[in-house]
């Protein structure tokens, strides 16, 4: 089956109404690596339930409406897709308790040819289910590998922030822990390239990998250390493109740049000197 771009286009993606006690808050601080160092007191604020915070990474967990690509009618070859890139705009600090509604669409889809595969672009909003106030929204782009050349449009493409040419101005170390894939799927991301080996050999991977939106919490837990000082209110948009994966119990490196407003930032794999995170944007509210 191929992809018919205008059922594609308009796939009817449900509209998810979610719960979030604060068990939820903790458990995804904790699995994209909060809490670590029991004695940090400004990490303990994310794991522990008097005065609990959410970090603003878990908007992506939040009404995700479920790998909804992996049903046979959207025409996609879901074993071949990858997640390319994130934006994460906060209109508010998420609460740590609540109920909120998640709005997803496909926005755009780009044909790149026969052999070169297609982007889909999507977007969630996600708001709050009593008052209806947008507290963010996310845009990502899925590369399907398997899936060009359908008669699609060929553009336009996003355009990625440019990264500086000289030395970062500070960096961030953040040791990921060996079974921090098998927790993070807990929040509801249930790909099985994350957990079963024998789906990562068949994807071409040596073993299990780290889900994209878990590398994007510990880049986005490095910048809220680094230059909001653990504070939600400080955070205001990320933008960045998934360049290679992470293995589980791999140190992320996130070199930042000061800009006006924000900063530029990439992420790297000590172990491997890998860039595994390109063209990153943060801006401040």
């Amino acid at each position: 089956m191929t992809i018919n771009y205008e059922h594609l286009l308009n796939y009817p993606i449900p509209e998810i109404r979610q719960t979030i006690r604060w068990q939820d808050t903790a458990l995804y601080n904790f699995s994209i690596g909060l809490g670590q160092d029991p004695m940090d007191r400004k990490q303990l604020g994310f794991v522990y339930e008097p005065g609990l915070k959410a970090m603003p990474s878990m908007a992506n967990v939040l009404g995700y409406p479920g790998f909804w690509l992996r049903n046979p009618d959207t025409g996609v070859d879901w074993t071949q897709v990858l997640h390319g890139e994130q934006s994460l705009i906060l209109h508010k600090p998420l609460p740590a308790e609540g109920e909120i509604i998640g709005k997803s669409r496909i926005s755009a889809i780009v044909d790149r040819g026969p052999g070169k595969g297609a982007l889909l672009y999507n977007e969630r909003v996600v708001v709050d289910a009593k008052t209806g106030e947008k507290l963010a929204t996310l845009e990502g782009t899925t590369f399907a590998r398997g899936d060009g050349g359908f008669g699609g449009p060929s553009g336009p493409v996003k355009k990625p922030h440019a990264e500086p040419e000289r030395a970062p101005d500070r960096s961030v170390d953040l040791v990921t822990r060996p079974e921090q894939a098998i927790v993070y799927r807990l929040n509801g991301d249930h790909n099985p390239l994350h957990i079963d080996p024998d789906v990562a050999a068949k994807a071409g991977f040596k073993q299990p990998i780290l889900h994209g939106l878990c590398t994007f919490g510990v880049v986005c837990h490095a910048l809220m250390k680094a230059l909001c000082d653990y504070d939600p209110a400080r955070f205001g948009r990320m933008d960045l493109r998934f360049s290679s994966p992470v293995f589980p119990g791999e140190t992320i490196r996130t070199e930042i740049w000061d800009e006006e407003g924000g900063a530029a930032f990439r992420a790297r794999v000590v172990e491997r000197d890998k860039v595994v995170v390109s063209n990153g944007l943060f801006r401040h509210p």
